[in-house]
């Protein structure tokens, strides 16, 4: 293939064998370092605390492993099925516990990809794919989001885009950072687009179930035999801290290559976190606190789309599910260097400019975090930031 044509498809031919630093990663680096005195576009729901869940946990548990299944709690398993709705779908043989998605990712990634493979990948979208298809050696073809279409996912390029040879497709549903929602008919289609080539589809589900104009979209693991679910307790249930999530496979060759790599990198799994997952995605306690973090989300989203209504400097396509958006900031305004500026004095503000996910005329906008962000604050400093940028 012509470098002309590489370019004009979007593939990436670096062939690197490194794992590389993200400007994303590099952001919330420098975050930690300038103690911002707020947020905005908090990413995930206001953390529990531990003692919500002391009633339920066990003084005589166990710390160490306690040899009941290497693949993660029978029961925790059965919860992920229930809360996917996949439980007529897949057994718990089909669900693999792991340090949080981005593990999941890393294993499905890493077992399936190999030097040379093509994968496709959506952008704007969550960028772990392609950093580690890099460090594979993968030629990246990457599908591109328009916010003039809504940020939707235009399904004519990516299946020109899916050619024989491809790989794997790696997709977030909801789609982060946009918010936006592919429906149960997008997916089958997307599936078939799949199958048709016999490519596998990872699909990062962290924001199912925080849906706002429809109901959660179906797990791709039930629609497609090579369809690769993963998810977590972090964003919606705000359980980041724990580090536990999963991956949903039909394929058991897929789930034991997975399982033998994550022996090999994490090894055996993080009871603690695997104890109080099962007890967070206990289901009638997984909807209430679901129903808490949907309320919480919907009423921080209503008055955060009344400021964009109001900020003369900031226009955006407001999110269909989970808590991030991207916001269009005004021509010239390069967020990089917005998001530097905001985060000094006066301002000391925290927000993700959008030129981690390849928008740099965007930053990230987000509803969680609860009362701790100072969110309000944040949106009336940012208001003040653009001001002074732009006269």
């Amino acid at each position: 293939m012509s470098a002309d044509l590489s370019s004009m498809l979007g593939i990436d031919r670096t062939g690197s064998m490194k794992v590389k630093i993200h400007e994303l990663f590099q952001c919330l680096l420098e975050t930690t370092k300038a103690e911002p005195e707020a947020i905005v576009g908090f990413s995930l729901s206001a953390s529990p605390k531990l003692g919500d869940f002391l009633g339920d946990l066990d003084p005589a548990l166990s710390l160490d492993w306690n040899n009941r299944d290497f693949r993660g709690l029978p029961e925790l398993r059965s919860h992920v099925l229930t809360q996917a709705g996949l439980t007529d779908l897949c057994g718990v043989e089909d669900v693999l516990i792991t340090a949080g998605a981005a593990e999941a990712n890393y294993l499905a990634i890493m077992q399936l990809v190999q030097p040379g493979d093509r994968i496709v990948v959506e952008t704007p979208g969550w960028p772990q794919a392609d950093v580690l298809a890099q460090a594979k050696g993968a030629e990246i073809v990457k599908v591109h989001r328009r916010e003039a279409d809504g940020w939707a996912l235009p399904l004519d390029d990516l299946a020109k885009a899916v050619t024989p040879g491809t790989r794997l497709i790696f997709l977030s549903n909801p789609n982060n950072p946009t918010g936006q929602l592919l429906d149960r008919a997008t997916l089958v289609e997307i599936a078939t687009i799949a199958e048709r080539v016999g490519a596998w589809l990872v699909v990062d589900e962290v924001y199912a179930g925080l849906e706002w104009d429809g109901p959660r979209a179906p797990s791709v693991a039930g629609l497609y035999d090579r369809g690769i679910t993963t998810g977590s307790v972090s964003k919606a249930l705000g359980l980041q801290g724990l580090r536990t999530g999963w991956l949903i496979c039909r394929d058991a060759e897929m789930i034991k290559d997975a399982f033998i790599l994550r022996e090999n990198s994490s090894e055996i799994m993080n009871i603690m976190g695997e104890v109080i997952a099962e007890i967070a995605l206990r289901p009638e306690r997984y909807k209430a606190s679901l129903q808490t973090a949907r309320e919480d989300g919907a009423a921080n989203l209503a008055w955060l789309m009344d400021w964009v209504d109001k900020e003369p400097n900031l226009s955006w396509v407001p999110p269909q599910a989970g808590l991030i958006g991207l916001g269009r900031l005004p021509d010239g305004v390069n967020s990089a260097a917005f998001a530097q500026r905001l985060l000094q004095d006066p301002y000391r503000t925290f927000v993700l400019p959008g030129s981690a996910y390849g928008e740099p005329q965007h930053v990230r906008l987000g509803v969680g975090g609860g009362a701790g962000v100072n969110l309000e604050e944040g949106l009336a400093r940012m208001s003040r930031a653009l001001r002074a940028m732009v006269t």
